[in-house]
């Protein structure tokens, strides 16, 4: 039995490439994952390994606001001078350097503009000479207040050479520098990856990167010759003790490489969620595969039953090939995801200036190739296995052994599962909690599998509607016909096209209502004529000047104009963000907040206004108290005024300006503008932005403007899943290309039969086409529509943040429906030159 399955696998090479390509292109997305996460955690080891060589201890305060990349941004703790003296006086300590390193330093190239930076941060820190792996390429380090030097990185990126005057924005509006120095790293490196660096003397650093003069971020500790640094490290800590951090070197570079691995491996999880949702796509196209397989064998594996195989020789025929495909996909799949892996570690590398490590194979690239390429192979398998072992000796006399089977059971089934997925996904959009991911996902997974049972009943009426659209020729008639002959085929097929389809669909259709309720929302309550905001990035708020203000609000045309100020805080030892305003009542005006309680005026020192969702979530009424721990400065506690009614691009904390001086970012972030009745508002923009040159990441916008450009991320997002969701889209293109295949294979005779009567080449050509068009807009219209059901699940279970509007993505379900007739077109082409290119004779003599 195992040399017939072997001879049989052998035999029919097509069918064996066709089936393993898709288990091939999933095993490479999961593979290549891992050795590109690999390859690049290795790469930060190294670098800050290298980094910390020369550093035996290093100290830092603990943050003053601690928090989680989710929660926000993490407020470094701050050193004295009296703690690097207090270091100094350890025994076993050679030398104390004292560092001030901090985000937010933002030079402005040549073309006037801020230097771009797409996420590593921008730091501003001191001059400490050529140590840890510190290499001054050009010039000389900065000695004077108006000097700085910059990493090679960032002198590439604004074109700066030595001797440019520079300006550079910080906590405080921008200063002019000169250029005195571009420095490196050792190995020949222009920085510590993508980071851009400003080097200042050291009270310049202090005083505009940390706003507290005499202040550190941590300190590098050499050990004199002898010293244990893992002892001196104990020793240290038990001198300062338990508010400061004290690593060795080795721990320290550990931990920030850590850091970099963390969003590394979240990156990595998310391209293993887009390899899962291939690997699904396969799983049907497999299924599928060997279900033809079986109908096309049944006199095959009914002569071995009457020869004497019995039901578990059978199903073990079928399952040597589902394993020999899944072997041979996983091996080629893992040295595909190896190949691929390398490429986008290189790319990665390249990108961001770091030197890439050896490329490795990762125990887990391995593990997971094989257990998923042969494990999804099997599974898939398994019931087109034991559908052939019932496969009854009799039918080898029988010219058809294939009758179509009631779908009464398969429909119930979908029913039930799908009434469960739709159930999860409403119970996890209705909850909170740590299960809430897990109940999204099995819901969607439900929802999918339940949709794909229930696909069959609708394949046959839906198939023939559309079929219709293409009958007006004979070889159109005869392709409808053919695609709803059987049913499960069709529906299985097209159920793969419509699993991505469907997310795409869904997501899509969450982002347009997001989109629309936001913007009905901002159309009714934003009153304000004209907004002053800065492209945020992480880790920096843009600011401009506050000393511009009268002025500002001095420009002809203008009104009213109300500076906002913002900043990370713990509130009640949670994390929030606190906003400061300049006149309250004017923001609720040019807002259209609500009163809830209490008063909404300007707050007073001590006192402070919250939106109700706050209120309600922390325990909150009017006369409350809170605790409130700014970036600088110790905690105070504040009493509630008043409750605002929280609007979508509205909310949180308010204080009045005497706050600001705790902000990490003391000049305004934002500031809403009024004009006055028949002010030119192009005028007054103009009149703003000349204010504003100096401060190149404000933007003067009207409403519109300004909900285009922070809007404009989802339309970002959207076309990111697309593309990742691309792999799903081909694989399900494969399965088209499979199932025509193999039944042009299956109706080898009927074919020829065609031929024989006067069908040309060229109209069955047309026919295989039809077939193909009207399985993957079956697949389309499947999956616009449970991605429009899906979003708007979405849409209703967010209503309380701010959904409020369903907006259904008619353009892009258009053009969704367009790439549905391309993609059956595409797929259609090489089994429909093969169809169109069989021997009359042999075909109509093939049994």
């Amino acid at each position: 039995m195992l040399r017939a399955t072997i001879k049989s696998l052998l035999a029919r090479k097509l069918r064996l490439v066709l089936s393993g390509l898709a288990v091939l292109l999933g095993v490479m997305f999961v593979s290549g994952s891992f050795v590109l996460t690999d390859a690049l955690g290795r790469s930060f080891d190294n670098m800050f390994s290298s980094a910390m060589a020369e550093t035996d201890v290093l100290v830092t305060a603990r943050p003053a606001i601690d928090v989680s990349e989710m929660e926000g941004e993490s407020v470094p703790g701050m050193l004295a001078a009296a703690d690097r003296d207090a270091v100094a006086a350890v025994p076993g300590v050679a030398e104390v350097v004292a560092d001030v390193q901090a985000d937010g330093a933002r030079v402005i190239g040549k073309d006037g503009k801020v230097v771009a930076s797409f996420g590593p941060p921008r730091f501003g820190a001191n001059w400490t000479g050529e140590t840890g792996g510190l290499e001054l390429r050009e010039g000389r380090g900065p000695v004077a207040a108006d000097e700085i030097a910059i990493n090679v990185t960032l002198a590439e990126l604004s074109k700066l050479k030595v001797g440019d005057r520079v300006g550079v924005l910080t906590t405080q509006p921008k200063k002019m520098f000169t250029l005195v120095g571009v420095f490196g790293y050792e190995g020949g490196l222009p920085g510590q990856g993508p980071v851009h660096e400003v080097r200042f003397t050291e009270a310049v650093a202090q005083e505009l990167m940390l706003g507290a003069p005499g202040a550190y971020t941590s300190l590098s500790v050499t050990a004199a010759p002898g010293t244990d640094p893992a002892a001196l490290r104990d020793a240290i800590q038990s001198r300062l003790g338990d508010r400061y951090v004290v690593q060795t070197g080795q721990e320290a570079g550990a931990a920030i490489a850590g850091e970099f691995k963390t969003i590394l491996s979240l990156f990595n999880n998310i391209l293993l969620g887009f390899a899962g949702v291939a690997l699904f796509v396969g799983t049907f196209l497999i299924l599928n595969t060997f279900s033809i397989i079986v109908a096309q064998r049944t006199r095959e594996l009914a002569l071995s039953r009457a020869l004497g195989a019995s039901r578990r020789q059978v199903i073990g025929s079928v399952m040597v090939e589902a394993l020999a495909i899944g072997l041979l996909a996983s091996v080629l799949g893992l040295a595909a995801g190896v190949g691929v892996g390398a490429l986008l570690a290189k790319f990665a590398a390249d990108f961001s200036s770091i030197v890439l490590a050896s490329i490795s194979v990762p125990l887990a690239a391995v593990i997971s190739a094989f257990a998923v390429g042969i494990g999804v192979t099997v599974i898939a398998a398994l019931l087109p296995a034991v559908r052939a072992s019932r496969v009854p000796p009799v039918a080898a006399l029988q010219e058809v052994a294939t009758p179509d089977r009631p779908l009464t059971r398969l429909t119930v089934s979908g029913a039930v599962i799908g009434a469960l997925g739709a159930g999860a996904i409403a119970f996890g959009l209705a909850t909170t909690g740590d299960a809430v991911m897990w109940l999204l996902l099995g819901g969607v997974l439900a929802t999918f599998v339940g949709v794909s049972l229930l696909s069959p009943v609708l394949a046959r009426p839906v198939v023939s509607v559309l079929g219709r659209l293409f009958s007006w020729s004979v070889p159109g008639r005869l392709g409808r016909l053919n695609s709803g002959r059987n049913p499960r085929r069709t529906a299985i097929t097209a159920a793969a096209l419509m699993v991505g389809v469907a997310l795409i669909t869904g997501v899509n259709t969450t982002i347009s209502s997001a989109d629309s309720s936001l913007r009905g929302d901002a159309e009714t309550g934003f009153q304000a004529d004209l907004i002053i905001s800065g492209q945020e990035s992480p880790g920096v708020l843009p600011t401009f000047d506050e000393t511009l203000l009268p002025r500002l609000r001095a420009v002809p045309g203008i009104s009213t104009l109300t500076a906002e100020y913002s900043d990370q805080a713990m509130i009640d030892d949670e994390p929030s963000w606190a906003a400061a305003v300049t006149d309250l009542p004017a923001v609720v005006r040019d807002l259209s907040l609500v009163t809830v309680a209490g008063s909404l005026a300007q707050p007073g020192p001590g006192e402070v206004v919250v939106d109700d969702q706050s209120a309600a979530r922390a325990g909150l009424a009017v006369g409350s108290t809170v605790t409130v721990k700014l970036p600088k400065g110790e905690p105070a506690s504040y009493r509630v005024i008043g409750v605002y009614q929280r609007v979508p691009f509205y909310g949180g904390y308010i204080f009045g300006t005497g706050v600001v001086p705790g902000m990490r970012f003391p000049q305004p972030s934002f500031a809403y503008v009024r004009l006055a009745d028949g002010a030119d508002a192009d005028a007054a923009r103009q009149g703003l932005e000349a204010l504003l040159v100096d401060s190149p990441e404000m933007l003067v916008e009207d409403k519109q403007q300004y909900l285009d450009r922070v809007l404009g991320e989802g339309a970002q997002l959207l076309l990111m899943i697309q593309i990742l969701l691309g792999l799903a889209i081909v694989i399900a293109v494969l399965g088209v290309i499979n199932t025509l295949a193999l039944s042009v294979l299956e109706r080898t005779r009927e074919l020829g039969l065609l031929r024989a009567i006067g069908l040309s080449r060229a109209a069955t050509m047309r026919m295989i086409t039809v077939e193909a068009v009207v399985i993957t807009v079956f697949g389309v219209l499947l999956g616009v529509a449970v991605g429009v059901g899906l979003g708007a699940a979405v849409v209703q279970g967010l209503a309380d943040e701010g959904l409020k509007t369903l907006t259904v993505p008619w353009n892009a379900i258009a053009l969704y429906l367009a790439a549905g007739v391309a993609l059956g077109v595409l797929a259609a082409a090489l089994p429909a030159i093969r169809a169109s290119r069989i021997n009359i004779l042999t075909a109509i003599a093939h049994d």
